[in-house]
């Protein structure tokens, strides 16, 4: 399934004729052995993992894309559907296989295959198919490619990247859940929209779970580099407790509303992982709120777990976190937070 019907020899009795095509110049040396290729994988085709294997494409993150399901046609059908538009992408080799051992070599495995909830199904339930499902999907990627970050974005991300973790053996600074990610673009949108401003002048962050014991960081948000909340005050501007919790109620109901609309969320976490994957690959220093391992930080030294914080990533994935001032009130939030998935992974016998 490596390649299509249109990558086979075109020249007559199967003469490959690529060779005779293009000629090499006088005194031409070869390429040199040490040729550096990045290569991304995405495992699972469904609607998530489409977008973000669409958005890597068109934003020329990788030199090679390996797509993995266990849905061999619709596996095939979507790698065809990609090559198809190769005329208007960079140039990057786009395979696909049901065998982890296409993966081989990544530099970014990015997860996000999942069990879909069952009619009446429990959450509990639920999460006990997706450890099974990880089970037999992280050993072999990360055998595959010892050297490459983790991405998980198979939901629910926090509790499901504390399982790879587990699973990979990897170092957690290998590790990453993409977290609240998109809760904060979410975030900066509605605090841009509400403000009349461009979001990218805003700074905002949603931290913790990526559910419903999110905490919205009121204290640092920031619009063209003035704190607004102390701005309000300074300047005796009333403002309401109730419309900060609205703003933040949206955020965490947004992706539920999308769901209910078309059934599905897929472009905007399709650019959420994209752009996480633009950081690393380019050792950019960007710092995003993704779910890192967060014991003996923020105060939270109950046990293991995977919650999102503003996180520093760079080639080697985490290179560290943000060592926010937080209220009182922030801290305690933080800590419910933290509280609430260490529930979860105990449920669950890991």
């Amino acid at each position: 399934m490596q390649k299509s019907a249109s990558s086979l020899v075109l020249g007559q009795g199967g003469l490959d004729i690529a060779q005779s095509f293009f000629k090499p110049i006088h005194g031409a040396s070869p390429p040199p052995p040490t040729r550096r290729t990045t290569k991304i994988s995405v495992i699972g085709v469904g609607n998530v993992g489409m977008a973000v294997a669409q958005t890597i494409l068109t934003q020329d993150l990788a030199d090679e894309l390996a797509l993995v399901d266990v849905d061999q046609d619709k596996l095939r059908g979507e790698m065809l559907d990609l090559q198809h538009a190769a005329a208007f992408l960079p140039r990057t080799t786009i395979s696909a296989s049901v065998d982890y051992s296409s993966t081989v070599g990544s530099d970014i495995l990015i997860v996000t295959a999942g069990a879909r909830q069952i009619p009446g199904e429990s959450r509990l339930n639920l999460l006990q198919r997706n450890l099974a499902l990880f089970s037999t999907i992280i050993p072999p990627l990360t055998a595959a490619s010892p050297e490459a970050i983790l991405l998980i974005v198979s939901n629910p991300v926090d509790v499901l990247t504390y399982v790879a973790w587990k699973l990979s053996g990897f170092p957690p600074n290998r590790v990453i859940g993409s977290g609240t990610n998109l809760d904060s673009s979410r975030f900066r949108f509605l605090i841009a929209d509400h403000l009349n401003v461009n979001a990218q002048d805003v700074q905002a962050y949603i931290m913790g779970e990526h559910g419903d014991s999110s905490v919205a960081l009121w204290s640092s948000i920031s619009v063209g580099g003035v704190p607004i909340l102390s701005f309000l005050e300074r300047q005796q501007i009333a403002y309401e407790k109730q419309t900060l919790e609205k703003i933040h109620k949206e955020v965490v109901q947004g992706a539920y509303e999308v769901i209910g609309l078309k059934g599905y969320t897929s472009w905007a976490i399709g650019y959420s992982v994209a752009n996480l994957a633009r950081t690393i690959l380019r050792d950019q220093h960007k710092v995003h709120p993704v779910s890192v391992l967060a014991k003996g930080l923020y105060g939270i030294d109950d046990g293991e777990v995977f919650l999102s914080l503003p996180t520093q990533l760079g080639r080697n994935g985490v290179l560290g976190v943000t060592n926010l001032h937080l209220t009182e009130e922030e801290s305690r939030q933080l800590k419910n937070s933290a509280t609430t998935i260490l529930e979860v992974q105990r449920q669950l016998g890991i």
